[in-house]
């Protein structure tokens, strides 16, 4: 089965895809931006500049971070990056139901021309 890949551009402001969203998702999951960035194999510099992408982009944070101490460091999704992150998830979600028949269509095409 295909698969669709959705990239939001905010012309002339920036785009929103699907590398910037898993990042977000990473952080929220390990609580860290470094971390974030190692499971997506990518340097810290190029996270965080794609978090400030973001932070720029909508005009308000959406990673908290904490730095280091006796109670370490750490990062967070703001309420804006959860909201970002969700309704990513559902425009792409919608995008691929609407986008579904005409999709095995294609697929369809591919496997014919390959059976003969």
């Amino acid at each position: 089965m295909p698969s669709l890949s959705l990239r939001i551009d905010f012309d002339p402001e920036g785009r929103l895809g699907p590398g910037k969203v898993n990042l977000l998702e990473h952080v929220a999951a390990s609580g860290s931006i470094s971390a974030a960035a190692r499971a997506m194999n990518m340097s810290y510099k190029h996270a965080w500049d794609l978090i400030e992408e973001l932070n720029e982009l909508f005009g308000k944070p959406l990673v908290s971070t904490q730095t280091g101490g006796k109670d370490g460091g750490g990062a967070r999704l703001t309420e804006m990056g959860q909201a970002v992150v969700a309704r990513f998830r559902a425009i792409e979600h919608a995008a691929a139901t609407a986008a579904r028949v005409q999709m095995e269509a294609l697929q369809a095409e591919i496997a014919q021309r390959r059976a003969g």
